[in-house]
């Protein structure tokens, strides 16, 4: 699969979110150069640099200092001083509030939607990105109960197409299943 130079450039160690999944966050939650954007969950930092790129701050958490450090090395290689990283957990506190944007990447994060809904300004977006079905139930059970409204879950998959002179047709290679998008607003 193809990946763009500006993603070649950063450094990964946990999982990262591609950019099949970050353009389509980025595209249904609308962020733009006036937004203002938690991330949790910062792993290697790839979300988060990408928000940083178009956003006017980003907030990323962790609780993993040994993430930290990668997602730190991206942010200075890429010049951003739009990203703060934090070392904390937002299941239990986020300290940001008005936001445009919260993301929620980690095992658990239907535990952070209280405080996502209070960090939030009013029609705020929130988006999970969940790897497996039975997270998506809880999520979207969660965002229920604190009313969030137009909520949406997809999956993005990418294929990429073999062409050639006798013909196009589906490559045996693609990046098919990552996680799923579950979307909100407040």
């Amino acid at each position: 699969m193809f990946i763009p130079e500006a993603y070649r450039r950063l450094k990964r160690g946990p999982q990262v979110i591609l950019p099949k999944d970050i353009g389509v966050i980025m595209a249904y939650t609308g962020v733009n150069k006036n937004s203002t954007c938690v991330d949790a969950g910062t792993g290697s930092g790839w979300l988060a640099v990408s928000l940083a790129r178009v956003s006017k701050h980003v907030t990323s958490y962790d609780v993993r200092e040994d993430f930290m450090k990668i997602a730190e090395k991206n942010m200075h290689n890429e010049g951003l001083d739009n990203l703060t990283l934090k070392l904390g957990d937002v299941t239990k506190k986020i300290d940001e509030k008005d936001v445009d944007l919260v993301t929620l990447d980690f095992a658990g994060s239907d535990k952070a939607v209280k405080n996502a809904h209070k960090a939030l300004k009013p029609s705020g977006c929130i988006c999970g990105y969940l790897p497996h079905m039975e997270q998506v139930k809880s999520f979207v059970s969660k965002l229920e109960k604190f009313n969030f409204r137009n909520v949406i879950v997809l999956e993005i998959i990418a294929r990429d197409m073999l062409v050639r002179k006798e013909g196009m047709r589906p490559s045996t290679k693609g990046v098919w299943h990552t996680a799923y998008l579950a979307f909100a607003q407040k």
